[in-house]
């Protein structure tokens, strides 16, 4: 049984161009501080090999400290640490890959073709490709078919989406692999652990969101590799989230919307609250609710996505189908012996004008 950490799409020294200078900053030394935590990882885990599946860098332009620390962190880790670079980090003689004094325990992959690596002590053989240009149309798996005793494991960046332009890989190609397991990189949101003939792969997702399109737990893959079976858990890493929360007034202010929804106390998350529903002549004040959530979150965006209050009952004396329509519900309404029946019946009257007006949104 080979215990792997599997993890991609770092994209260290992102620009995190939705933040301010100064917070963009702090979220790539963040970047960097997740390497030493993923470094503590291998070891408290007791980890026997690291597959990183590209992009680990977010460009060809690295900073020098990030370089140092990332250098460091891969050699504190003390075991084999094998990369595959990406789209965004792809190999060539000007890239970062070819310029940094990298550990002896570290091997990344410099080939558009398959090569394989072989770790006798750990009983295992590791290929893998690289990206040479920002892109790839090639299908890098068709054709091959791992051999040899022991596990045979690969690192790749690439897409399952056949027509894709970054590596594409098909089901097929992956169960004629002869692979044991394929970790793959790209995709920014984890798969589960997923098998296609004898061959378990999975995305481990990006291991610290960057943006709104990358929300929740971001982390990496710990897995027991054995043949036939790859057992592997989701391990956090990240230091903040990307939240989305959507609130509707509901009849009340747009700042009592807003409160019904921030947490108790302050959170480390970057936060997007969406306002929905009817409101009455004055929007909403984003600017205003965005500093009063301020307190609660890393950053925080309000958007207003509400809707000018309708009349009801404005054309209940037309002589249309609507005009009748209403009149009729506007009898129920005042028969209605609680304020609970109003309130059903208005919300029918919402759905009935939705109907004959031919809109989608009763509301």
């Amino acid at each position: 049984m080979l215990k792997v950490l599997h993890g991609a799409d770092f994209h260290l020294d992102a620009p995190f161009r939705a933040l301010p200078p100064h917070k963009a900053a702090q979220r790539r030394a963040e970047q960097r501080e997740l390497l030493g935590r993923m470094a503590e990882t291998v070891r408290h885990e007791g980890v026997d090999l690291v597959l990183l599946a590209g992009d680990l860098l977010d460009s060809d332009q690295i900073y020098g400290e990030t370089a140092q620390i990332l250098a460091q962190s891969l050699e504190h880790m003390k075991v084999p640490v094998l990369i595959a670079p990406g789209n965004h980090d792809f190999w060539s003689a000007r890239s970062p890959y070819a310029r940094i004094s990298w550990p002896e325990n570290v091997y990344i992959f410099h080939t558009a073709h398959i090569e394989g690596v072989k770790l006798e002590k750990l009983g295992c053989t590791v290929y893998g490709a690289a990206f040479t240009a920002s892109s790839r149309t090639d299908r890098v798996l068709e054709g091959f078919h791992a051999q040899g005793e022991g596990l045979q494991l690969m690192v790749l960046h690439g897409s399952t989406v056949p027509t894709d332009t970054y590596g594409p890989i098909s089901a097929a190609e992956i169960a004629a692999s002869g692979l044991d397991y394929l970790a793959l990189g790209h995709i920014h949101a984890a798969t589960q652990i997923n098998q296609e003939g004898n061959t378990f792969w999975a995305y481990p997702g990006c291991p610290e969101g960057r943006g709104f399109d990358e929300t929740g737990e971001k982390g990496v893959y710990l897995l027991e590799v054995d043949k036939g079976q790859a057992n592997g858990r989701f391990y956090p890493l990240c230091r903040r989230r990307y939240v989305e929360k959507t609130v509707d007034l509901d009849g009340r202010s747009a700042e009592e919307a807003l409160r019904s929804v921030l947490p108790e106390g302050e959170t480390p998350d970057c936060c997007r609250i969406t306002l929905t529903g009817e409101r009455g002549d004055e929007s909403p004040d984003e600017k205003a609710l965005e500093a009063l959530a301020q307190p609660f979150y890393y950053s925080v965006t309000v958007r207003d996505r509400t809707r000018l209050r309708r009349a009801l009952w404005d054309r209940a004396d037309e002589d249309t189908l609507t005009g009748l329509f209403l009149q009729a519900m506007a009898r129920r309404r005042d028969s209605a012996r609680t304020e609970e029946e109003k309130a059903v019946v208005e919300e029918a009257v919402r759905f009935g004008l939705a109907a004959l007006e031919h809109r989608e949104d009763p509301r």
